[in-house]
């Protein structure tokens, strides 16, 4: 399996950078206020979303912020292939056990990476009510005690047409991301996506359209994907 932490394999690549862009007009956004968290969402799955929620993490990792990746895709989560850690316990797990009468302690959900000051929570066993667990108080509560644990929370949410959960999550964030795919996404879904968001009080920072073709003449001898970016 590729690996696809390009920003901490291949710093120096374009699409490296174009993280570090994403990083920067994210900060930019929020300068009014401090940016604490940000969801990662898409119209469809294989759109990206997962890749682009690591890299940006590695991406805020390597400026020195403390970082807490959280795979909320509770169905079809990814994120602990991607840093090869253990794929529970998760999300799901401590939410199911947070309700128990016995206490649990939040530090044994979350994983360390091999990138420095990079955490995450894997997205967990497989419940069979993931929506309500996101909706519940005990999914509010935890995003409050990770955002006083860290300097940015970004969270790798469901995809929207499928299922309602990152419509849920984007009431709970500073910002949502949507990542669409180069030709391949609709604008049909995409704009009613957008609209669903406004419509519960997501606040949307902007649009990430990923696997754009380009010349491998554009770019300089030794970037990470030649064809594809």
């Amino acid at each position: 399996m590729k690996n696809e932490l390009i920003v901490h394999e291949d710093p120096k690549s374009s699409i490296s950078e174009m993280f570090r862009t994403l990083r920067t007009n994210l900060q930019f956004i929020n300068n009014k206020q401090k940016l604490q968290s940000v969801l990662l969402t898409s119209t469809l799955p294989q759109e990206g979303k997962s890749f682009v929620s690591a890299n940006l993490a590695v991406a805020f990792a390597q400026v020195g912020k403390k970082v807490i990746l959280v795979d909320a895709d509770m169905r079809k989560g990814r994120q602990y292939t991607i840093f090869d850690i253990l794929p529970k316990p998760g999300l799901s797990n401590y939410l199911v056990d947070s309700n128990e009468e016995t206490p649990v302690k939040l530090e044994d959900y979350i994983q360390k990476t091999s990138v420095e000051g990079l955490f995450v929570i894997t997205a967990g066993s497989i419940p069979p009510n993931p929506s309500e667990l996101l909706v519940s108080d005990a999914m509010l509560n935890l995003l409050e005690k990770l955002k006083d644990m860290c300097d940015i929370l970004i969270i790798d949410g469901p995809p929207t047409q499928l299922v309602t959960d990152s419509l849920i999550l984007t009431r709970m964030v500073d910002s949502t991301v949507i990542v669409t795919v180069s030709k391949v996404t609709k604008k049909s879904n995409l704009h009613k996506m957008i609209d669903s968001i406004e419509n519960v009080g997501g606040k949307i920072a902007g649009i990430v359209v990923n696997k754009i073709p380009v010349s491998a003449k554009q770019y300089k001898k030794g970037y990470y994907y030649g064809q594809e970016k």
